[in-house]
């Protein structure tokens, strides 16, 4: 799993609270994020590959909300590869890993071996939280028609800059000045945890305004298309909102635990005895929602996956195929069908607002399809709502 207390583990003299959650059945819970990941790994990997018997998704052009999406993926995707690797290597080598706690020590390898896997999990899915920051802002521009495949190499420096700098910074501070004298005090780790929580907390607190808004920009954006709020339009605008609910809620659920856990821990930390008594129920609340984070944090790849695309099946197709864009089929056959020349003047003028008109909705069209990429219900239901189906 990926909490701040993988790094603080590295301390040679680290603080008790700590001690605790890692020296609490290391086997169990190395198995437990093996099985977790693995199980991830393979299920958003299946998610991803096309499927037999399926029609290609109905996009009329690559998107940055579904460049954005396959990010999200690959960088949940590596961040379990860093679980099961780090996990594997503490059940096969455990006298390497007992190195870590000698003060002094002359063998480098086990200290760097911990702090730099701590350091990939923490900055992959910290990039993940941004990429996930950024697919609510490109939501949002998106209706707004502010945004476009332009904006994706923005957001590529938004998400590795500041996924890096805040690692980098973080973890020079909780080093500082060497691996042998951290955690010398609060002032080394909470500028560490705070960078490592920073991007987790803006998810969960600007997310659900800006997909609120973007919701709201749909609806007007849908009753606008034709003058009228259809079923279809009605239905369509739900379907997005759910979208929406459904990765938030699978945000909140892998991660909440990390959030309650530290809190656990620091109180724990503040303590002049961790063992004692009264404090039983607050150790074991730690010890429980430790778990849980191993078995959650690695799953979020999985279920995101089913809360952008849903579940897409197990049959594979590993045979290329083109992609069609039933846009541009619809489009010829318009332009075909008005291809002859207006007899008078104010004919051609009523057929060029027309076409400015069936342009406009082809944008909104495409805009929407967009956030509802993956749902084929609903571009099968836009692509038949569309003025260019209908034949303006």
């Amino acid at each position: 799993m990926a909490s701040p207390r993988l790094e603080t583990y590295c301390c040679p003299n680290r603080d008790a609270a700590t001690q605790l959650v890692m020296d609490f059945q290391p086997e169990v819970f190395c198995s437990v994020c093996i099985g977790s990941a693995s199980i991830s790994l393979l299920l958003t990997i299946l998610q991803l590959l096309p499927k037999k018997g399926q029609s290609p998704r109905k996009m009329p052009k690559a998107s940055s909300s579904s460049t954005i999406l396959l990010l999200i993926s690959i960088c949940d995707i590596l961040g379990g590869l860093g679980m099961i690797f780090r996990s594997s290597v503490w059940l096969g080598f455990p006298g390497f890993i007992a190195n870590i706690s000698v003060v002094n020590g002359t063998d480098v390898w086990p200290s760097t071996f911990c702090v730099g896997s701590a350091m990939w999990i923490q900055l992959l899915y910290s990039a993940g939280f941004w990429w996930l920051f950024c697919y609510a802002v490109d939501s949002y521009l998106v209706v707004r028609r502010s945004a476009g495949l332009s904006t994706i190499v923005l957001y590529h420096m938004m998400t590795w800059g500041l996924a890096v700098m805040l690692c980098v910074e973080g973890i020079a501070l909780l080093y500082y000045p060497s691996l042998s004298s951290c955690e010398n005090g609060l002032e080394h780790a909470i500028p560490h945890y705070i960078t490592t929580y920073a991007p987790l907390l803006l998810v969960l607190v600007a997310n659900p305004i800006l997909f609120r808004r973007t919701v709201s920009a749909v609806a007007s954006l849908l009753k606008g298309r034709q003058g009228i709020y259809t079923e279809n339009e009605r239905r369509l605008g739900t379907e997005i909102q759910m979208r929406f609910f459904k990765i938030m809620l699978v945000f909140v659920i892998c991660w909440s635990s990390n959030i309650i856990n530290e809190t656990l821990l620091f109180y724990l930390e503040m303590q002049p005895d961790i063992n004692e008594m009264p404090l039983k129920n607050i150790r074991s609340a730690a010890l429980i929602t430790w778990i849980i984070m191993g078995v959650l944090n690695p799953m979020q790849g999985f279920l995101f996956t089913l809360a952008f695309y849903g579940w897409t099946g197990w049959r594979v197709d590993l045979k290329w195929r083109k992609r069609e864009i039933p846009w541009e089929s619809m489009s010829s056959s318009t332009a075909g069908e008005n291809a002859y020349p207006a007899p008078v003047n104010y004919q051609s003028n009523i057929h060029d607002s027309k076409k400015i008109s069936t342009t406009d909705s082809q944008q909104t069209d495409e805009a929407i399809s967009m956030l509802s990429e993956g749902n084929t219900s609903s571009d099968e239901r836009l692509t038949r709502s569309s003025p260019i189906y209908q034949g303006w």
